[in-house]
């Protein structure tokens, strides 16, 4: 039985490069981007007009000139024109090009126009006032934005600015999520008094969702053959077999079995922690399997903290640990790792987490009532309040 930093380690030494695809870029949004973006020209690409106003020589207000008769307008995506005599104005719109021969832009707000001539209404201007220079945010060829960053929807307007219709990002794996077990059914289905609806999947399912993954589902009952069989064929066709149940030691978990007898290289079997202690990580030559014990926490804490690391890494995505401060003394037996729900809230700039009462890795419910899991070391079994522990948010 490993530690789960050797777990981990083993892990994040097996990822895989899934490639590139090019996309179009309004279905970027949430995957990895794969090229830099640079700017095509200048941001701002000409003296852009920032107020609404009059634009004006700035010698002709030093010069003691109030007010300045109206040559004419510089509307928004019009071609710049140019103010003909420098004791006069043009009006000009907010996005407008500046127009040559004026360096200041005056508020309507600060001026009063009538009969065709506009007077200033304040007694301090500066030059280059409201002007929003050409160049001052980007200039052509910066990068706006570094390979390996998530798209959002800031990144969705650069990509527009820039001219970019689609977008080189990391391919998603192919994944498969497969539940065993006679005792599953449907969740449509009405169970029987020995029977529950299947779960474990769906939460996957959903899992792999928030990381922009679409996976399809599948579930073979603890019939060996059968499992064999579907499962040599699932090697072939993905790039990821996740499983929930049938790894521990029970009389019908076969996975390890039929994984050996398949030609899958077992990578560990066992991690010393709870939830999820009978945890199996394997490989062929063009697929990871990660094994997970059927009970719904042991399932849900083991993807988020081994799966996630493990696709991070292998679209080139970083990701800082989160710690949270103990609201409570927590003390824990057995000489294992321990995954403890929380609650999280923050006070004064800290992530405190507060304990939440569950009744063992089978009580599906109460991650309803947590956010996130604090990784509690196996080096002692008293953890008290106002220490500081690594985290694994789920919201």
């Amino acid at each position: 039985m490993i530690s789960v930093k050797e777990a981990k380690s083993i892990i994040l030494n097996s990822t895989q490069n899934f490639g590139v695809e090019e996309i179009p870029f309004l279905k970027s949004v949430g995957r990895i981007l794969k090229e830099e973006i640079t700017a095509d020209r200048d941001f701002p690409p000409f003296n852009r007009v920032a107020m609404d106003g009059i634009a004006i020589d700035f010698s002709s207000f030093q010069n003691g000139q109030r007010a300045f008769a109206i040559e004419g307008i510089q509307p928004a995506g019009s071609p710049q024109i140019t103010l003909q005599n420098t004791v006069n104005c043009l009006e000009v719109m907010t996005g407008a090009v500046l127009p040559n021969n004026t360096n200041v832009v005056i508020r309507y707000e600060d001026v009063i126009i009538k009969n065709g001539e506009a007077t200033i209404q304040i007694d301090e201007i500066k030059n280059l006032q409201n002007i929003h220079i050409k160049g001052k945010d980007r200039t052509a060829g910066d990068v706006l934005i570094y390979k390996n960053k998530i798209i959002s929807a800031a990144e969705i307007g650069v990509f527009a600015t820039v001219g970019k219709s689609t977008i080189k990002v990391a391919k998603q794996p192919k994944v498969m999520i497969i539940s065993t077990g006679d005792e599953l059914v449907g969740v449509e289905e009405t169970p029987e008094a020995h029977q529950i609806r299947r779960s474990n999947v769906f939460t996957m399912v959903s899992l792999l969702e928030r990381l922009n993954i679409d996976s399809e589902t599948a579930h073979i009952t603890d019939d060996k053959p059968l499992l064999k069989s579907k499962i040599k064929n699932y090697l072939d066709e993905y790039d990821v077999l996740l499983f929930s149940g049938a790894v521990s030691k029970g009389k019908y978990d076969f996975l390890p079995e039929v994984f050996e007898e398949l030609g899958v290289e077992k990578l560990f079997h066992k991690v010393s922690q709870r939830p999820g202690k009978p945890f199996f990580y394997g490989k062929t030559f063009s697929c990871n399997i990660f094994g997970f014990p059927g009970n719904p926490i042991s399932t849900f804490v083991n993807c988020l903290v081994y799966f996630y690391p493990w696709y991070y890494k292998s679209v080139g995505l970083e990701i800082k640990e989160e710690t949270a401060i103990l609201t409570k003394d927590v003390s824990f037996k057995p000489n294992l790792e321990y995954f403890l729900q929380v609650k999280l809230s923050d006070k004064f700039g800290h992530t405190l987490a507060t304990p939440i009462t569950g009744n063992g890795s089978g009580d599906l419910a109460s991650l309803v009532h947590a956010d996130a899991f604090i990784y509690l070391p196996s080096d002692k079994n008293e953890f008290k309040k106002g220490e500081n522990f690594p985290i694994i948010r789920y919201r």
